[in-house]
């Protein structure tokens, strides 16, 4: 009894382990890549590190090479790539209130393809139009309430009022000075830069540059999954650089994923020695009986027939520990997953039901293995 006790007991924790190890990992990738999780954004720019030798004094470029985007775009969690065109003419605008312009800097242009802008807006630009829609950063409008604005007394500024001013934009090379009219149309927490369409500024490079040919010195890459480790990996050996934040959530996604792997295979090695010691006390009590067997398939009995109750007892000890360890999954589950809604207003879980076939067939799996070595055990006391 005390070594059927032990087997039970261990293969119960372990078990358990196992299961919520399997359950927890799927419920988290639900946190990271839910509408407001922990790493649901999908998108990373990248760049080139700047160098004083190479770059400020030897003035070496700093723009991706067609072989070095293709290569990018062959990575298995890189679902689309697309560069960043910036402007290469001279670009004024001012602030146009009640057709007064009361002030006027020097700005840039840059854009993406237009799948990777996140605007609802209308966001094209035909040639001859005088219109030219802008989206800029949010952070932009966050600088300027909560710093500029408050240091020179001036009034803070809602999205709305932002979106209804009208900028005068001039636009100029050695030759001739243009003026159009701009207006921002949106917002945007993904990229951070001044974007203009890139239908406007492909034509616009070709009319004010003279078709000067477009670098792309940053790039916007859309990941299939951006907790993916590979990503972190590629960026460091290749020496590109993003934002930190987004190599710290595939690191943290690395050291989850590690983790749930030791966990669950501490969970495998207690289920793998409690089922060694089920069958050692099985063995022992087989031992024990053999005279008593012996006479049984003596007598007649199959061997089958004399297995069958050291068979039901390794099914039923099985069928409870499995239950019970379900029972446990569901109880511990109920508590974190409430802990992550309260994080995450809109985190629904992976489900459960996955982690119940896999609980069903280990406990299959072992059922089958302890019959079989059992049914082997019978039949040596016959061949003896």
């Amino acid at each position: 009894m005390p070594q059927f006790v032990g087997f039970f007991l261990a293969n119960l924790i372990g078990m358990t382990i196992f299961l919520l190890g399997f359950q927890f990992y799927q419920d988290i990738q639900k946190a990271y890549s839910g509408k407001d999780g922990l790493m649901s954004e999908d998108y990373v720019i990248i760049s080139k590190h700047i160098s004083t030798l190479g770059n400020t004094i030897f003035k070496q470029s700093s723009a991706f090479k067609s072989s070095e985007i293709e290569d990018l775009k062959e990575q298995d969690f890189v679902e689309k790539v697309g560069g960043f065109t910036s402007s290469a003419f001279k670009v004024r605008a001012g602030l146009n209130i009640m057709g007064i312009q009361s002030m006027s800097t020097d700005m840039f242009f840059e854009s993406v393809p237009d799948e990777f802008v996140d605007t609802d807006q209308k966001w094209e630009y035909n040639e001859g139009d005088n219109f030219i829609p802008i989206i800029v950063p949010r952070d932009y409008m966050d600088l300027y309430n909560f710093g500029f604005a408050q240091s020179k007394n001036l009034p803070e500024i809602s999205e709305g009022l932002a979106k209804s001013v009208t900028l005068d934009i001039t636009i100029s090379n050695k030759e001739k000075k243009d003026h159009y009219a701009g207006r921002i149309v949106g917002f945007t927490n993904r990229i951070n830069s001044i974007l203009v369409p890139q239908s406007f500024l492909n034509w616009a490079n070709k009319e004010y540059a003279s078709g000067k040919k477009a670098e792309h010195s940053r790039l916007i890459i859309k990941v299939s999954n951006p907790t993916d480790e590979n990503l972190a990996r590629y960026l460091q050996k290749h020496n590109y650089q993003t934002d930190s934040n987004k190599l710290k959530s595939s690191k943290t996604a690395f050291v989850l994923h590690t983790v749930l792997g030791l966990v669950m295979a501490v969970g495998v090695i207690i289920c793998l020695l409690a089922f060694y010691i089920l069958m050692l006390s099985i063995y022992l009590l087989i031992q024990k009986n053999s005279t008593k067997l012996e006479n049984l398939l003596l007598l007649g009995y199959k061997a089958n027939a004399v297995s069958r109750p050291y068979q039901l007892l390794g099914l039923v000890m099985n069928g409870v520990i499995t239950l019970l360890a379900i029972v446990v999954l569901l109880i511990v589950r109920s508590y974190y997953v409430s802990k992550l809604a309260s994080f995450f207003p809109s985190y629904e879980g992976a489900g459960i039901s996955t982690t119940l076939l896999v609980g069903v067939g280990l406990f299959a799996i072992t059922t089958m293995i302890n019959s079989k070595l059992i049914s082997n055990k019978i039949k040596t006391i016959i061949l003896r």
